[in-house]
């Protein structure tokens, strides 16, 4: 699944502990170079986010709430858009976000770096051993037994494994409400050079574009309402000729100045969605299991957030970080009908947000 991620780094949310953990997580970004002595392919590029009329409101609150765990964000013009994207109809935005800070970068870099820095840390890392099963004894998970019969004892396992999590979990009883949604990207090629611009989120016809280091436009679809069911061992890897004709007209549309784009790549990858479109980060229901998985799309942006909170679990039982409270991505919400959701929903565009 990293290996897919469109990998936009942004801290819009209105679920004041994602912007927490966004904001914190941009300190390994920017400082990677320094941390892990390599590239791991993040581009400050900027990222712009616009709303129409219908969200103005519940969109102020969230730059409120943003700033208040220390999100570096500001409300721009559009003349000031205008400039940096002078390619796209702006008429139907009410109201315009900046976060200078923000950009992507690449997953799979970045998954390589983290390893890197795991080894190093002491951690051994056994690619294409197969994890058949937990060792439960009583209500205890003592570790795991791997497909070749051998087991491996530990104090804690943590399950962090995206798509696969609800079936592999369910044989033990525990209900992680996951459901795996197909999501399509498509390359675009401007037609012509566009120079060095920032990741556009248009929450008006739901689409962000980012640019692509060899000169592309990177697409993706915000409308998630309705989820594309898959089998993440078996899907499409492409975009379907529905999704290439929504491209068509949603990048037409917002971008009329690209007179001679046209398409020149796809591919399709899997989200692990939650009911509340927000992960869980949790002690599970027998001791010695921490569960991280249902992250909905937002996983890269937030992971060096996510591995705190993990460790905190794991040694604590509890979050480090009062911005960043355990309870809100505990597993038991779903059960409790007490979802985390953002306090200013989008019309629309609310799954991601």
């Amino acid at each position: 699944m990293t290996g897919k991620s469109s990998g936009i780094v942004r801290c819009h949310y209105g679920v004041s502990a994602l912007a927490a953990m966004a904001v914190d997580s941009l300190e390994t970004f920017e400082n990677a170079q320094e941390i892990f002595a390599a590239d791991i392919g993040f581009r400050n590029t900027g990222y712009v986010v616009g709303v129409g009329e219908v969200n103005l409101g519940n969109f102020r609150r969230s730059l409120q709430g943003q700033r208040a765990v220390g999100v570096r964000t500001e409300e721009i013009d559009k003349a000031d858009v205008a400039r940096m994207w002078p390619w796209a109809d702006l008429e139907p935005f009410a109201a315009f976000a900046w976060e200078p800070r923000g950009g992507y970068g690449d997953a799979y870099q970045t998954a390589q770096a983290f390893a890197t820095a795991a080894r190093a840390g002491g951690a051994r890392i056994r690619q294409s051993a197969l994890v058949s099963g937990l060792i439960v004894k009583g209500d205890t998970v003592t570790g795991v037994t791997l497909a070749d019969g051998s087991e491996i004892s530990a104090q804690t396992v943590i399950v962090a494994t995206g798509a696969w999590t609800k079936p592999f979990l369910a044989r033990y009883g525990i209900d992680v409400p996951i459901a795996v949604h197909r999501e399509q990207i498509v390359l675009i090629h401007p037609g012509t050079d566009i120079g060095r611009v920032p990741v556009f989120s248009d929450l008006v016809s739901l689409q962000y574009v980012r640019p692509e280091p060899g000169g592309q436009i990177l697409f993706g679809n915000s409308d998630l309402r309705e989820l594309e069911i898959a089998d993440p061992d078996d899907y499409l890897n492409r975009a379907s000729d529905d999704f290439i004709d929504l491209t068509v007209d949603k990048v037409g549309t917002r971008f009329p100045g690209f007179t001679e784009a046209a398409i020149s790549g796809s591919y399709a990858g899997c989200y692990d969605v939650t009911p509340d479109w927000n992960p869980v980060i949790s002690a599970g229901p027998l001791a010695g299991l921490v569960i991280a998985a249902g992250f909905s799309g937002h996983g890269f942006k937030i992971a060096p957030a996510v591995g705190q909170l993990i460790a905190d679990l794991v040694i604590d039982g509890a979050s480090g970080d009062p911005r960043v409270p355990e309870r809100g991505f505990r597993l038991s919400r779903f059960t409790e009908a007490d979802w985390l959701k953002s306090p200013y929903p989008y019309v629309g565009a609310g799954e991601m947000r």
